[in-house]
């Protein structure tokens, strides 16, 4: 429990300082590059803090010359810094909503170019998702957790369809990503931190083939069951 306090003691203003650098930083360059190296920069050292290991696995799968759709497990609060990690290039988040109000880091979250969910508002959902499909056209991976939530207890929860709908709009490669590790550093709803090991396996690149309805519901088959293969029991 000492650990976790003192984790968040250094943690909590670490952030608000690299958010507000961060802001900063989208003034001289609005490609967003120089914010990405603060948040990898961030999460870097959050890592080290907290005593975590970070493994990647499947990185030469990842496509570098075509935005994709990352979608991943959601084991834990370190899952944001393991994969600013692991993914070899730029992407965007698609966060809910309610982060964006967070003051400093929710307004640098929205110069990054992050796309706010809206996910009690079905109209501010579908206009989020036509945004993201936007800007993936035009090129920028983002990254989703189609569980929507933190898992208690390690394993799948039902995926939302938004992140499909946003597949089959922008029709770019879904690649899976599996999490594991992450709960064991700090379990579900509470403040313990443990030194360990989170690892990050990407899987083979899943194209979207049939935008439709029926095509929406075989690709969330498909990336379901890619994720669960990687989980380690």
């Amino acid at each position: 429990m000492l650990r976790a306090y003192l984790f968040l003691l250094i943690f909590v203003p670490l952030t608000f300082a690299f958010a507000f650098s961060a802001i900063i930083a989208t003034l001289f360059d609005p490609t967003g590059r120089l914010y990405h190296g603060h948040a990898r920069l961030w999460s870097l050292i959050s890592l080290r803090m907290a005593g975590v290991r970070l493994t990647v696995i499947g990185q030469e799968l990842v496509p570098g010359d075509q935005p994709v759709i990352y979608m991943s497990n959601h084991q834990g609060n370190f899952d944001i810094h393991a994969l600013f990690r692991a993914i070899p290039y730029r992407f965007s988040w698609i966060a809910k909503e309610e982060l964006f109000s967070i003051p400093i880091f929710g307004h640098s979250m929205r110069r990054a170019g992050y796309v706010p969910l809206d996910r009690s508002d079905g109209r501010q959902a579908l206009k989020s998702m036509e945004r993201a499909a936007t800007l993936i056209r035009a090129g920028q991976s983002v990254v989703i957790f189609p569980e929507g939530t933190r898992t208690p207890d390690g394993n799948l929860l039902p995926f939302k369809k938004g992140g499909f709908l946003l597949a089959g709009k922008a029709g770019v490669p879904v690649v899976p990503v599996t999490i594991n590790g992450s709960r064991e550093v700090n379990p579900s709803k509470r403040i313990e931190l443990y030194p360990g090991t989170i690892s990050v396996r990407f899987g083979a690149p899943i194209p979207v083939t049939d935008g439709s309805g029926k095509g929406r519901e075989e690709l969330l088959e498909r990336v379901r069951t890619a994720i669960a293969a990687g989980l380690e029991n």
